[in-house]
């Protein structure tokens, strides 16, 4: 088995959720951050923020996905700037393992729908977020 076969090195599963989640970040500072997740996976994501924050800081992310409610420290990573904000992708640093399994599950359904990733489900996911605001 070549080193990339290798299930250690495989990426976990992303789901595109468009930033139809909100996310709310708490800094160490106590100051907390809005945010949109644009995608997810079980050990970490990718956020919608108007303003980067600094690569490296440590940070508790909070956010509800399917039935799953996740209360997590991470770090954020290299910010990518976007048309409008930038994209900072996370990793999580200390999601429990049952949590993990949770969070892996709810994924897995998005995965497994017949229409993911599609614009329809996209658009649907929107207009249900939107909705709800």
């Amino acid at each position: 088995m070549s080193p990339e076969e290798k299930p250690e090195n495989r990426r976990a599963p992303r789901v595109k959720l468009a930033g139809t989640v909100l996310a709310l970040l708490r800094l160490e500072n106590g100051c907390q951050v809005r945010a949109r997740l644009h995608q997810l996976s079980a050990t970490g994501g990718l956020l919608q923020l108007d303003k980067a924050l600094d690569e490296g800081i440590k940070v508790e992310v909070m956010f509800h996905v399917g039935a799953c409610t996740v209360r997590s420290k991470a770090v954020v990573l290299f910010p990518m700037w976007a048309t409008q904000g930038c994209m900072q992708p996370f990793e999580f640093t200390d999601l429990g393992e049952q949590e993990r399994c949770k969070l892996e599950l709810d994924l897995q359904k998005f995965l497994s729908s017949p229409a993911a990733g599609s614009p329809e489900e996209e658009q649907a996911l929107g207009a249900a977020s939107g909705s709800a605001s």
